[in-house]
């Protein structure tokens, strides 16, 4: 088998000291024979089979971590709705050793379509050494593999990683595994509600509180930076809008503004921040230089503006206003011309999102008391529901615009209120899924990609 050996270093797990070095170890010459391949891009797809061996090693650590690993591993993909791993209890072969050849009739025997096959093992540095390689099992060859030197307690993150390569590999488009989601958790009865802003990874793990609950917060969006969100809390009695670095874990006051704001986001640029803001008893679209702090309003209606969101490109806006009568979807130019209304279905929309890929606006629709989740093109064509409920609202994006995260709230009574959860669904709709929080949650917001 010709095997590309093509070694590079970069350091897209700078951020912690012990995690500056990636090498690609291998990667099969592909280019005159069939790749295996998963199209996402025609409706529902059929889960590929894929099998996923425990990643050897010598230690009772090494083992531990290379078994941690092929389960997170296996994890991410099965809940992508793409992928569905074979139970290791069918696998004819044992993997020994990680240059052990497979042997494709085996592994072709149980149907596997892909095979994972990897390492964990402790270097004298004190780093952990992870390999990884992705077979195709019908073509026999390999389509990649890549090393990882991390800090031993690091190996979520390569797990992750090692997931989204699979997943950019076989699916031809980029993972989302390696990203956070901020939301507010919520706790307590409905009449002494504590809201804490709070983060996690997109699978509910390593999770933590950014706030203490002695103000409430709301609606917090990510910087396409990723290590900056920006929200709205009500510390001082009036809200204000507050931009949190989570590496320093320091905030700051974005601006002391004459009315009520809402729904602050970011622009794609990272520059700038959008919001709506409520003057003299009427709302409209601002956005603001981080840099000067100038003030623009973009919108002049005497209607009610406001949820505003950019393209990716930070061309166009789109944004929801009652100006026809009842709460619509709009979209507008950058400056603020061109408004063109899109929505045109049954009820009322809001919280409208923009897809990272450009190609959709995600949406709360609510008709005779039903809400639901769906999505439409930005001319407001192909409008399709994906979701619905007692209560569905805020969508929000992963950063490669196949799966949407939202919240359901369920009945409750006088006495505790109602409950609320996350969820996560893809394009599809058939792949709706909850997020393990530890409590109450809502107003989620994905991450990009981690850098």
């Amino acid at each position: 088998m010709n095997l590309l050996y093509n070694i590079r270093a970069f350091a897209r797990l700078a951020c912690t000291p012990a995690l500056a070095t990636i090498i690609l170890v291998a990667t099969a010459d592909t280019p005159t024979r069939a790749q295996l391949r998963v199209d996402i891009t025609r409706g529902t797809a059929q889960p590929l089979p894929i099998a996923i061996p425990k990643f050897i090693g010598k230690t009772r650590q090494e083992i531990e971590t290379g078994r941690n690993i092929a389960n997170l591993i296996s994890a991410d993909l099965e809940r992508s709705g793409l992928f569905k791993p074979i139970d290791r209890r069918a696998f004819i072969q044992k993997i020994s050793g990680r240059q052990v050849q497979p042997r494709f009739g085996d592994w072709r025997l149980i149907n596997a379509q892909a095979l994972v096959v990897g390492s964990a093992e402790a270097q004298k540095d004190g780093r952990l050494r992870v390999e990884f390689r992705l077979w195709d099992v019908l073509g026999g060859t390999q389509m990649t593999g890549f090393v990882y030197f991390t800090a031993p307690d690091n190996w979520r993150r390569v797990a992750h990683i090692i997931a989204d390569e699979i997943y950019k590999r076989i699916t031809g488009e980029s993972g989302y595994f390696d990203t956070r989601v901020v939301y507010i958790s919520e706790q307590g009865p409905a009449n002494q509600r504590i809201k804490r802003l709070a983060i996690m990874d997109q699978d509910g793990a390593n999770h933590r509180f950014l706030t203490d609950g002695g103000a409430l917060v709301l609606t917090p969006r990510f910087s396409p930076k990723a290590q900056e969100i920006t929200y709205l809390s009500y510390g001082t009695g009036q809200p204000r809008v507050y931009i949190y670095n989570i590496d320093t874990r320091q905030q700051e006051v974005l601006g002391n503004f004459e009315g009520m704001t809402f729904a602050p986001r970011f622009s794609p640029s990272g520059k700038e921040v959008i919001m709506s803001m409520a003057k003299d008893g009427n709302s409209e679209i601002y956005s603001m230089d981080l840099g000067t702090r100038d003030v623009v309003r973009l919108t002049r209606h005497p209607s009610i503006d406001t949820s505003p969101s950019y393209a990716p490109d930070g061309r166009r806006i789109t944004f929801t206003s009652d100006r026809g009568g009842a709460q619509q979807i709009y979209v507008m130019n950058a400056n603020g011309s061109g408004v063109k209304r899109i929505s045109f279905g049954k009820g009322e929309y809001s919280t409208p999102v923009w897809s990272p890929r450009g190609d959709l606006i995600a949406f709360t629709r609510i008709h005779r008391g039903v809400f639901s989740i769906g999505v439409m093109r930005p001319d407001g064509s192909g409008e399709r529901l994906l979701t619905e409920g007692f209560h569905v609202e805020g969508p929000t994006w992963a950063p490669n615009g196949r799966v949407l995260m939202y919240f359901r709230e369920s009945r409750g009574n006088r006495r505790i209120g109602s409950s609320s959860k996350l969820y996560s669904i893809d394009l599809t709709g058939n792949n709706e899924r909850v997020v393990n929080i530890p409590a109450g949650g809502s107003d989620p917001a994905w991450s990009p990609l981690v850098k």
